[in-house]
């Protein structure tokens, strides 16, 4: 046992040796600290980083700073926070991002790499991809060109009746040296197929004129080329511009495609090239040469189609050549003479080999002189469509991308 004289001497040289700055006196890390966690550490500039926080002061406003920029942020009860963030193009080095809330802050160091080269195969059949961050998500792009070790030379991306026009998005993909297809849909995303607002004979009535020439004037003064791809799916009941739904009847959705590319024409977007993307007939889903708007009003035409397996009980696994020949034979006869995209395609895994599936798709497509893109959809949504939802299917697209070769030309006249 120690003695209170002795406790008092030693409390008397310890209290000497910290004013003498002998002995430095360590920071308290306790539970409470802040602290930021970055999706990604490094990357090249245009990638998009989570930025969460935690154990910041509950409910308060903060600021995020980092790359230039400044936001704000409110905390969670739980003293949290998520915030997106793009690494603005000029950026290099080193980006830190700082956020702080009352009297606490966190910073965290962000590594900006070289850009990854660019790989664009010229192949005939051009490969596209849309994904869930559209042509913004740099990170999600360059992770799927690095696994198939080609960039996609088209970006396709979803915007409905109530998004301004995605000028940011057409940046990003002129960016990366892509073709732009924005699927522009008439209603509003989360409200159901019931939706009197956006029924086609009020869109033909002008009751979104201002929108939409707001929509022509934007892409007429970006400038670049554009594939517009106006209520896609419109023979199947799933959409409210379908004529079978919302109120709409026979030959409706034909009038408001006409209307809504008159008045984006008389903006001036001559840039602007019309798709026409009905779905493959199946259960349910009537033939779709009732809702061509007509050669006058379409520049290309489109098909989607999903090889679904055993996915659901209606559903059984389907090879390419059966899910897409006789609705291009239908397609080539209602649009004669017009090139044809595959603007939405995918398998799942369930049912039968998705890596086959993919050898023998590209292959199949290849074969198709007036097929000019395959467009595959990258999204995990109804079921897992994404190329690499095995590393099987992600080598199969790879190979066959890989393997894409000039269709042969017809042979010339003999010469003597």
């Amino acid at each position: 046992m120690v003695g209170n004289g002795v406790r008092v001497a030693l409390l008397a040289a310890l209290l000497t040796l910290l004013g003498s700055g002998s002995v430095a006196a360590a920071p308290l890390i306790g539970p409470d600290e802040a602290r930021l966690v970055l999706s990604s550490l490094s990357g090249p500039s245009g990638s998009t980083v989570t930025v969460t926080g935690s154990s910041f002061p509950a409910t308060t406003t903060g600021t995020l700073a980092g790359g230039g920029m400044v936001t704000t942020f409110r905390t969670t009860r739980n003293g949290t926070f998520t915030a997106e963030r793009t690494i603005d193009a000029a950026s290099a080095g080193t980006v830190t991002f700082r956020a702080s809330a009352g009297r606490r802050f966190a910073k965290k160091a962000f590594v900006v790499t070289a850009p990854r080269p660019r790989v664009v195969r010229s192949a005939p059949l051009r490969f596209g991809m849309t994904t869930p961050g559209g042509p913004v998500a740099a990170a999600e792009l360059d992770a799927a060109a690095a696994a198939l070790g080609e960039d996609p030379s088209v970006l396709l991306w979803f915007e409905d009746f109530r998004q301004g026009p995605p000028l940011a998005a057409l940046d990003a993909a002129a960016a990366r040296g892509a073709t732009p297809i924005i699927t522009w849909e008439p209603w509003a995303w989360g409200g159901g197929v019931h939706q009197p607002a956006f029924a086609s004979d009020r869109i033909t009535a002008g009751d979104h004129d201002a929108y939409i020439a707001s929509w022509g004037r934007a892409l007429a003064a970006w400038g670049g080329p554009v594939l517009l791809r106006y209520g896609h799916e419109m023979n199947g009941p799933w959409y409210p511009w379908s004529d079978a739904v919302n109120g709409n009847g026979r030959g409706d959705f034909v009038a408001a495609w006409r209307h809504v590319h008159d008045v984006v024409a008389s903006t001036g977007a001559s840039n602007v090239r019309w798709v026409w993307s009905p779905t493959v007939p199946g259960p349910g889903v009537p033939a779709f040469a009732t809702m061509y708007p007509g050669s006058a009003y379409v520049d290309v035409v489109a098909l989607d189609g999903y090889n679904w397996g055993t996915t659901a009980a209606w559903s059984s696994w389907t090879r390419p050549a059966t899910l897409f020949g006789a609705p291009l034979d239908r397609i080539r006869a209602v649009a004669p003479g017009k090139p044809i995209i595959i603007a939405e395609t995918a398998s799942a895994e369930a049912g039968g080999s998705k890596a086959a599936w993919v050898r023998e798709l590209i292959a199949y497509l290849s074969a198709q002189k007036d097929v000019e893109t395959v467009v595959w959809f990258n999204e995990d949504k109804e079921v897992d469509w994404r190329f690499d939802s095995s590393p099987a299917s992600t080598a199969a697209l790879r190979d066959a991308l890989a393997a894409r070769l000039p269709r042969p030309e017809p042979p010339g006249p003999v010469r003597p």
